[in-house]
């Protein structure tokens, strides 16, 4: 009976293991199932890496047309207003010299009395006379800054106001100075009429100053609009006062080119 169960029992232990259990093919089988799948995967893997590599030169290119563009939209200058105003004093350097020789004697005059190298009469005197002539070759000045834009092209836009300009400044002003210095030089005016009356034209002609130079300004930053859109300059600075440190590889000095503007509207 034992001997029966036994060879039983060994028999469906050796069915197992030829037939119960997987055959070495369909071991095989599965194996080159499982790796197929692994070749699948990998495969898109490989496309997905594929991809994200684009997206990264296209964003690579993306930022470096953007560093591009930044440097382009950020193109700066920077102008010395008062070296581009210099083109319009100098169309009256001789008034100037002129001027300041006359700035010179009254600098000395006030030396002189206060060293008491001249009487006290005799300062009030040549005071008041070298204080008309300061102002006279003052007004000769912008007079002749104001003739020379009247008869300048570039300065057709505002012909007319000009020559009105210049119409008033001629009765208010230059006729009023001829008459004071006329009554000074005979001395029949007292300190009071002649303070007076020397005031009103200082003031006259600080007004006339100013309108000159608002003109000029104008003209300065009409130049400056010219050069900076010729030349792709998207921002133009003042130098003064507004520019404390400017790299000279990075921001441009328009200076010499405005001024050159300016001098062809005369």
């Amino acid at each position: 009976m034992h001997r029966v169960m036994i060879i039983v029992l060994t028999g469906c232990f050796l069915l197992l293991l030829s037939g119960c259990g997987e055959s070495d093919g369909d071991r095989i089988g599965g194996i080159e199932g499982q790796v197929a799948a692994l070749q699948t995967t990998v495969a898109a893997l490989e496309s997905q890496l594929e991809q994200e590599h684009a997206r990264v030169t296209e964003l690579r290119s993306q930022i470096a047309a953007l560093e591009d563009a930044e440097q382009e939209i950020f193109a700066v200058a920077y102008l010395d207003v008062e070296r581009a105003f210099d083109v319009f004093t100098d169309e009256v350097s001789d008034l100037r010299e002129i001027a300041d020789t006359k700035q010179k004697e009254f600098i000395s005059l006030q030396e002189q009395y206060q060293n008491e190298a001249i009487s006290a009469e005799e300062y009030k005197d040549k005071n008041n006379r070298l204080l008309i002539e300061v102002l006279q070759a003052q007004i000769d000045i912008d007079m002749g800054t104001l003739d020379g834009m009247i008869a300048s092209s570039g300065f057709s836009d505002v012909r007319g106001n000009l020559e009105q300009l210049r119409e008033q400044a001629q009765t208010i002003i230059v006729d009023e100075v001829d008459r004071l210095e006329a009554t000074i030089r005979v001395g029949v005016i007292n300190p009071q009429e002649f303070e007076s009356r020397y005031t009103q034209v200082q003031n006259a002609f600080t007004q006339l100053d100013q309108a000159l130079t608002q003109v000029a300004t104008t003209k300065i930053v009409e130049a400056a609009h010219k050069i900076a859109q010729s030349n792709g300059y998207d921002l133009v600075l003042q130098s003064k006062n507004v520019i404390i440190y400017g790299d000279t590889t990075t921001i441009t000095d328009i200076t010499d080119l405005v001024r050159y503007e300016i001098t062809l509207y005369f």
